[in-house]
């Protein structure tokens, strides 16, 4: 039998809190996370790489929360001038930086043996490195605010499972992972807590169109609710994270997975 979730009206977990969100235009958990962060009170700041598309999940987003607290810039996590500039933005628009949710990343499948060494790269860069860019600017700026704070990295279950084709992807997040709980233990020192999610199958209709129906038929498999995740449902377990109800958690990966293998 298929469980069908219910949506979680929100609870003023992050009044008055202001919050930087990578990769947020569109369906996705980004997209997810920053609505929910909205619900919950917060301010937001989200970047994208794609610009029309991030233009457009603002509008809608300021339209119906209201324009004092969605703000948007795009932001290409490879290069960290784009990086600086989405952050400096942020504080300079609210003051101050409260939450940063780096959810940037790029998959990709290919057998390692015919795998070339751009797909290796592209794929490291933007879900490694794009989450070290940030985590980074994000340290520094809620180190000098003094504040405290709390960074969210989306990792993935493939991190620590095998699974074909995704040996970059997997390298990757596996990466985000160990950078999560070295930085927890480095940031500590100021007050910031930073942790990860991993989700194993969170689905939306672009992703849909680009997975073929037998590769969503077998990973769909796998979990027990026999369904994929709504993205909202991985933007809760963020939204906790980031919120006071995890106070006492730094450098832990949450999976996010009904996965039965």
């Amino acid at each position: 039998m298929t469980h069908r979730p219910t949506y979680v009206p929100g609870h003023s977990l992050l009044n008055g809190r202001t919050a930087v969100i990578t990769a947020a235009a569109g369906a996705g958990i980004g997209g997810a996370t920053a609505r929910r962060f909205l619900e919950e009170g917060a301010r937001i700041v989200i970047g994208d790489a794609h610009e029309r598309r991030l233009a457009e999940s603002a509008a809608a987003l300021a339209g119906e929360f209201g324009a004092d607290r969605v703000a948007a810039l795009p932001c290409d996590v490879t290069d960290q001038d784009q990086v600086d500039a989405l952050f400096a933005y942020a504080a300079e628009r609210h003051g101050g930086l409260d939450v940063v949710v780096n959810n940037a990343g790029l998959g990709g499948t290919a057998d390692l043996v015919d795998m070339t060494d751009e797909q290796w790269t592209k794929v490291l860069d933007v879900t490694l490195g794009g989450t070290f860019r940030c985590t980074r600017t994000a340290l520094r700026h809620l180190r000098d605010g003094g504040n405290g704070g709390v960074v969210v990295n989306n990792a993935s279950v493939v991190g620590w499972r095998a699974q074909r084709g995704q040996a970059h992807y997997a390298a990757a997040k596996a990466g985000v992972m160990a950078l999560t709980r070295c930085a927890a233990l480095e940031a500590a020192d100021f007050g910031v807590r930073v942790n990860a999610v991993a989700p194993s199958l969170a689905m939306h209709p672009h992703l849909v169109k680009v997975t073929t129906p037998e590769l969503l038929a077998d990973l769909t498999g796998r979990e027990a609710y026999g369904r994929y995740a709504e993205p909202w449902e991985v933007a809760n377990v963020i939204v906790f994270l980031a919120s006071g109800y995890s106070a006492y958690m730094t450098g832990e990966t949450v999976s996010v997975s009904s996965q039965r293998a």
